[in-house]
């Protein structure tokens, strides 16, 4: 029985030994296509040969392509772990045909692969075409010698393929198993084809035609194929097995969720934990991260689910970090990014665990108190949905989930309508995949004139041919004066934005006129755009001109991009082996570095990565660049970019001598500029630390002249310090720290003196010293002048003592903002709700809510000239 590593080696080494190019797995981001999130088909990263906006590098292809589907159109999150067949990863073996065989060569291999090579018995095999495809049918005829009633016409979309409205499209043949009489279902196209007896294990597309806006369709002038099987479905069939559950890989999986969860149950937890788990950890591998939004959120959405699939079997500790070893073990191999990225994966599981786990139970308490007396069959509202998502961090599909036990459902609209409202009053919202756009025209440029060629590696200034002007995404014959244009020379000493340096700016001249270069961008692939605005002249392509960066700002930028090389590594050796970098930006003023870890840098930790950086720069030993393909750089050692895809050639650079022990200090694939020597880069000095995200921290940092004048003002202010405090530089933050001691103990005192006042009777309003009575309770209702919302819930438990059966109703008016504290002690329960009163207050001090339990509940509001208005508002409610 082949295992599925087996079976990915035997169906790359089939297409293989027939010509096709083995085209290693793009990443799970993608590279040129913002309309998706991820990858979810293993056509994806070959769009651009199909469209012919890119040449491809061979007229076959094939490929194992990891692919997600769990957010946006293609979203298979709710039925995992509850199908057979149901992923949200997955891996889609596939070959291409770019203009070379068709729809005879297509069949041929896959009929050969499925019944030679692989030994499928061929009676266990259908096959549907599109009705009108006559050629396909009589192909399958001739070269698998199928009979008419197993091949099986089918009219619908389902077997006709399409990249969109319009463009490259055409039929589909689907190839089916069948796993035997003994499961319910029948063959496609009939009643019964929704059951599980046949299963779709090949899709054959034959892409022939253009569609066109008007609905005509043409024949492509190079007709190709694009196929795609899902290794997990085909590896079900070669293991003897009806559930892709039931495969080794999964078996493995969940044989190690059960050993380290004793006692959980059989249900789909298990299931769900072990397809989670590679999609979390492939995402990570990648280069995402766990957030609130775009990848992250989907990212982070299947990781909780699978955490609450922990929980419910009973894991007392967090689980899915402790599988990735597993995962990666079983799947290193032949995904090598996953070895490389096991310590941040192990990592951002154990950090996203125990951050959920603080929250799920709070989350849990308010929906089953929101779902106590429903019955089945009943709707939770939509509000709180939204509540358990924004506030305690449970994705749509995990409250789902939840209630799916109980059968209830959500309230979509609600949900929807709630995250509308905040959406709609945040500032910044994510609303696209996080990449721009490559033109077609881009492309098109490309394929006519060539790749640029880059000398800013050894000079900042040299003659190039202008061979294209861009303006308002077209091609234009001149620009004048005034003008902002985009333009391609055939080779510039100027640096395309990418990996996180800036892009170069400076001047361009030629005869008879000047241009300002405002930026550099890198377009399709490797083609340099100078954004130039046009001073003097007229400028038209085919004039010679020199390009000149600017020096000082080229200097500045090599020396920031080679320090963030040095904190990398130093980052690794204080922090550990879980930090990656997770974006950065050099450019000619300071460096900012974001990297994954799991709390602030102590002030100890910047010191000792300071102090290596330094040591690392005093060394001023020589920086070594050299060419290398990807895999050998990265098996010598070199650190690659999670997510990132390389070409065929890369450069790798090396900085430094380790301090401890022989070797490098820093060795990275970097495209970038770069000091000649670390003693170029001078000084090196953190000036900020912080985070940015769950789990992702920054560091900006200065170098060089920024650094000197940094550390010059910073001394500047010690020196005003000191002699404002009459006291040396060196006693200034012991004064301070005296300071603020004095500062503590006043406001300690002043709060005291404030809740003695209280206590007493004290505060506005002519609240009386004791308990009043109120609609047959007894209530304490005051307004506290000067008190802010932190010093209520004190003052609220002192009055707990003086009123064990009744209700405490305080409002603090300080800093012209109103904050309501509220408690219901005994018996009072039975008839108010903290929350309530608390609302009631807030509102009519021009608030929008409240938060709390029913026996404590706490408020603010913008009005605290109000509280006077909050407080009747709650006696009327005691007093109704």
């Amino acid at each position: 029985m082949p295992s599925l590593n087996e079976i990915r080696s035997q169906f790359l080494g089939y297409f293989e030994k027939n010509d096709h190019l083995i085209i290693p797995s793009a990443p799970l981001v993608p590279q040129n296509d913002p309309t998706l999130l991820f990858v979810n088909a293993g056509m994806v990263p070959f769009k651009n040969y199909f469209t012919g906006a890119e040449t491809p590098p061979a007229p076959r292809a094939a490929s194992s392509q990891k692919s997600v589907r769990a957010g946006g159109k293609h979203n298979d999150l709710d039925n995992v772990g509850y199908t057979a067949r149901h992923h949200t990863f997955f891996e889609m073996l596939g070959n291409f045909s770019f203009g070379d065989y068709f729809k005879a060569g297509a069949i041929e291999h896959a009929w050969t692969l499925l019944t030679r090579d692989m030994g499928i018995p061929a009676e266990k095999l259908c096959v549907t075409v599109y009705h009108t495809d006559d050629e396909a049918a009589e192909l399958w005829k001739k070269i698998a010698g199928l009979p008419d009633h197993k091949i099986i016409r089918i009219a619908t979309s389902d077997n006709f393929w399409s990249m969109g409205d319009t463009g490259p499209c055409g039929p589909c043949s689907e190839i089916f198993y069948d796993h035997g009489a003994h499961i319910p279902g029948g063959p496609p196209g009939s009643p019964d084809e929704d059951g599980d007896r046949f299963v779709e294990i090949w899709n054959l597309v034959f892409m022939q035609f253009e569609q066109f806006a008007d609905g005509t369709r043409r024949d492509l002038p190079k007709p190709q194929i694009d196929t795609g099987m899902g290794l997990e479905r085909i590896a079900a069939v070669l293991q003897g097995v009806h559930d892709n559950y039931d495969i080794d890989l999964f078996r493995t999986l969940i044989a190690a969720s059960k050993e380290m969860v004793a006692g959980g149950s059989n249900g789909p937890s298990h299931r769900v934990i072990a397809d989670h788990l590679r999609s979390v950890s492939f995402l990570i591998a990648d280069g995402v991260s766990p957030s609130n939004e775009g990848r992250g959120y989907v990212l982070r959405r299947i990781m909780r689910r699978a955490m609450r699939h922990a929980h419910l079997l009973g894991a007392e500790e967090p689980l899915m970090h402790r599988l990735a070893p597993v995962l990666v073990a079983e799947m290193g191999q032949a995904y090598p990014e996953l070895r490389r990225a096991e310590p941040v994966i192990v990592e951002t599981l154990r950090q996203e665990e125990e951050r959920f786990r603080r929250t799920l139970g709070r989350g849990m308490t308010l929906l089953d108190e929101a779902t106590a007396k429903m019955t089945e069959g009943g709707v939770l509202s939509g509000e709180t949905a939204f509540k358990l998502y924004d506030t305690y961090g449970f994705p749509l599909d995990l409250t789902q989930d939840a209630v799916r036990a109980k059968g209830l459902t959500v309230d979509l609209e609600g949900f929807d309508a709630a995250m509308k409202r905040q959406k709609d009053q945040a500032r910044e919202a994510w609303t696209g995949s996080g990449q721009s756009s490559q033109g077609a025209e881009w492309f098109a440029i490309r394929e006519r004139l060539g790749a640029t060629e880059f000398l800013g590696y050894e000079t900042t200034e040299a003659t190039g041919k202008l061979l294209a002007l861009v303006a308002s995404g077209s091609e234009v014959p001149e620009g004048e004066p005034g003008q902002t244009v985009l333009a391609v020379f055939d080779r510039t000493p100027f640096y395309a934005e990418s990996g996180g340096q800036a892009g170069d700016v400076g001047e361009v001249e030629w005869s008879g006129g000047k241009a300002r270069v405002l930026d550099t961008q890198k377009q399709a692939g490797d083609l340099f755009v100078h954004e130039i605005e046009i001073l003097e002249g007229v400028l038209r392509p085919g004039t010679d001109a020199r390009l000149a960066v600017d020096p000082d700002i080229r200097t500045t930028t090599r020396s920031n991009h080679s320090a963030a090389h040095l904190l990398h590594a130093a980052l690794h050796h204080v922090l550990g082996p879980h930090v990656s970098q997770k974006g950065q930006m050099v450019d000619g003023e300071r460096m900012r570095f974001d990297f994954s870890h799991g709390g602030p840098v102590t002030a100890v930790e910047i010191e000792k990565i300071e102090a290596e950086v330094n040591a690392v720069i005093r060394q001023n030993l020589p920086a070594v660049t050299k060419e290398m393909a990807p895999d050998e750089a990265i098996a010598a050692g070199a650190v690659a970019l999670f997510g990132e895809k390389y070409g065929d050639k890369v450069r790798v650079l090396a900085l430094g001598h380790a301090l401890a022990g022989d070797g490098d200090y820093s060795v990275e694939l970097c495209g970038g500029t770069h000091v000649a020597r670390t003693g170029d880069i001078a000084i090196f000095k953190i000036i900020s630390e912080g985070g940015v995200a769950a789990g992702v921290r920054r560091i900006e940092a200065l170098t060089g002249e920024a650094a000197r004048r940094w550390l010059v003002e910073q001394a500047g202010v010690a020196k005003a310090l000191a002699d404002q405090f009459k006291t040396p530089v060196s006693e200034v933050l012991a004064r301070v720290d005296a300071l603020d001691a004095q500062r503590r103990k006043l406001e300690k005192e002043l709060s005291e003196a404030k809740r003695q006042l209280a206590m007493g009777g004290g505060g506005s309003g002519g609240a009386p010293a004791g308990p009043e009575e109120i609609g047959g309770i007894q209530v304490i209702a005051r307004v506290m002048d000067g008190v802010g919302g932190k010093d209520l819930r004190p003052m609220v438990e002192e009055f707990r003592k003086q009123v064990p059966n009744g209700v405490i109703a305080l409002i603090g008016s300080a800093d012209g903002k109103g904050a309501v504290a509220v408690a219901v002690t005994g018996e009072a329960g039975s008839k108010f709700n903290a929350v309530d009163l608390t609302k009631a207050a807030v509102l009519a001090m021009g608030g929008q809510g409240a938060g709390g339990r029913p026996d404590f509940a706490q408020g603010g509001a913008p009005d605290g000239g109000k509280a006077a208005e909050g407080l009747a508002a709650i006696k009327a409610l005691l007093g109704g």
